[in-house]
């Protein structure tokens, strides 16, 4: 079965009628008739009863249509997808993260981008706050970033992407280093290093603590995930941060798992009107990989 065949049938389905399908489709009836005679042969299934009046479906060719105007809906969307990576062959992208995003998993969305749009250059900003990226995209300054979801920024679009899971960071040596995971309420009494309280990852881990019954002693606020983990690795206390932040390895630092599954979403951000084809087929690029993970 052709998609030219089936963009014929569909025609006729719609249309229930030979003659207004084929000016539809810009071509003579005969030539129609014979794309749905073949269509018929390859099924070895009848799709259609004629009349001289109208044309009907069987139950053959409904089940034909509906299935078939979805194949040709994604053939259409593939289409415009490659065409626009195709477009998008030189060019620069700015793209941005947030601290947590900026060790693990913006290299990987990097070499990603560098392999699929090799015409491509890349400028990195990393260690941003959430209001600061979000701002920085919405002025034009970035084209696009990494930040933990939701996003509420007016004139901005986001699409959450992955999910990633919290640990917790401790000093070496420290009660909480046992190489085994940690129940939340084993945390309770111990000092915490934490990002500002505008970030969504303070949020999340507020939750967390709170819905355990556990306080957050928070001694130290850090607006820098490396220079939160500086703190830890010098003893000031632990922190909760995405399991990514484990690419950051600093002496004097251990990543303890937690035994109940806490998780932050990792979204993609653009501006609304963005129209550009480098951005527009980067968006599709990191989709790829961070969903493929």
């Amino acid at each position: 079965m052709e998609l030219r065949q089936l963009n014929c049938f569909i025609a006729v389905a719609e249309e229930r009628h030979f003659g207004r399908a084929a000016a539809r489709l810009h071509m003579a009836q005969p030539q129609l008739s014979e794309q749905i005679r073949r269509l018929e042969e390859q099924l070895d299934a009848r799709l259609l009863e004629r009349t001289t009046r109208r044309v009907d479906l069987t139950p053959a060719g409904q089940e034909l249509l509906e299935r078939g105007r979805r194949i040709v809906q994604e053939t259409a969307s593939l289409a415009a997808e490659v065409s626009r990576l195709g477009r998008a062959t030189a060019g620069v992208l700015r793209a941005g993260s947030c601290g947590a995003a900026t060790y693990g998993t913006m290299p990987r969305v990097a070499r990603g981008l560098a392999a699929q749009l090799p015409g491509v250059t890349v400028r990195l900003r990393g260690e941003l706050s959430g209001p600061a990226a979000e701002t920085a995209v919405r002025e034009g300054a970035l084209d696009l970033a990494l930040l933990h979801a939701p996003v509420v920024s007016p004139g901005l679009e986001s699409r959450t992407l992955c999910r990633e899971a919290l640990v917790v960071a401790v000093p070496a040596g420290a009660p909480l280093a046992t190489g085994r995971p940690l129940e939340v309420a084993e945390l309770a009494g111990h000092e915490f290093v934490a990002h500002p309280p505008d970030s969504v990852l303070h949020r999340t881990v507020g939750e967390l603590f709170r819905d355990a019954g556990v306080p957050w002693r928070i001694t130290q606020m850090a607006h820098e995930t490396a220079e939160l983990l500086a703190h830890v690795a010098a003893g000031v206390g632990a922190a909760v941060v995405p399991a990514s932040v484990a690419a950051l390895r600093l002496p004097g630092v251990v990543y303890e798992e937690l035994a109940a599954p806490a998780t932050v979403d990792l979204a993609v951000v653009w501006r609304r009107e963005e129209r550009s084809p480098v951005v527009r087929s980067a968006l599709v690029v990191v989709e790829e990989i961070l969903r493929s993970e």
